[in-house]
């Protein structure tokens, strides 16, 4: 459970994000994707991240304190947002340095939209993790917008594309903002991702 968010600091540049002594996890996934709800339902605090109708709202890497012990980040989102090419060039930029040079990142929430086909963007972006050494988990996003059977085909249809891709199915979630569901399990999963960051310091 987490006790205490609150906004600490926004960045375009990852030299300028916070020392990198404590854990850290963030969260990216395709514009409009549900992020902002998401962080807002784990955290507890409603307008922690802004949420909005309108993709590619989040354009700086946001940083939450969390219970005074860890960090939570808040990624521009990647894909769909009418942004002009440079924009989308220097995001891509600052996205990819903040992942593959981040020391205290232990763990990040990729987020994908559980009505849709799988989509190219989301494969390729995972793939890119797997390249990189990213440790991620994905989590599909906006279960509570269609019936259950719907969301099981659409899992297990990304699922099996991925399993394609790395020869195993990565930790994955199922969550709706709107109805809390997953709250728990991906709550459960973060703590475990900071007490090992953690445990690592001290050996």
């Amino acid at each position: 459970m987490i006790r205490k968010a609150t906004f600490l600091v926004s960045n375009t540049e990852v030299s300028k994000c916070p020392k990198p002594e404590r854990a850290e996890i963030a969260c990216i996934g395709r514009s409009n994707v549900g992020k902002s709800s998401l962080i807002n339902m784990m955290t507890g605090v409603k307008e922690l991240a802004k949420t909005s109708q309108k993709p590619g709202k989040t354009q700086l890497i946001n940083h939450f304190m969390i219970d005074d012990r860890w960090y939570l980040v808040d990624l521009p989102g990647y894909g769909f947002a009418k942004v002009s090419k440079e924009k989308k060039v220097k995001w891509e930029k600052m996205i990819s340095n903040y992942l593959t040079t981040r020391k205290n990142l232990c763990g990040v929430f990729v987020l994908v939209d559980s009505r849709l086909e799988p989509q190219t963007i989301d494969l390729e972006f995972l793939y890119w993790c797997g390249e990189h050494e990213v440790p991620f988990a994905v989590i599909f996003t906006k279960a509570d917008k269609q019936s259950k059977s719907q969301t099981d085909a659409r899992v297990k249809a990304f699922l099996s594309k991925l399993q394609e891709i790395f020869g195993d199915v990565p930790d994955y979630f199922v969550t709706s903002a709107e109805k809390g569901t997953g709250k728990e399990a991906v709550l459960a999963y973060m703590q475990e991702l900071v007490l090992e960051f953690e445990q690592d310091q001290t050996n």
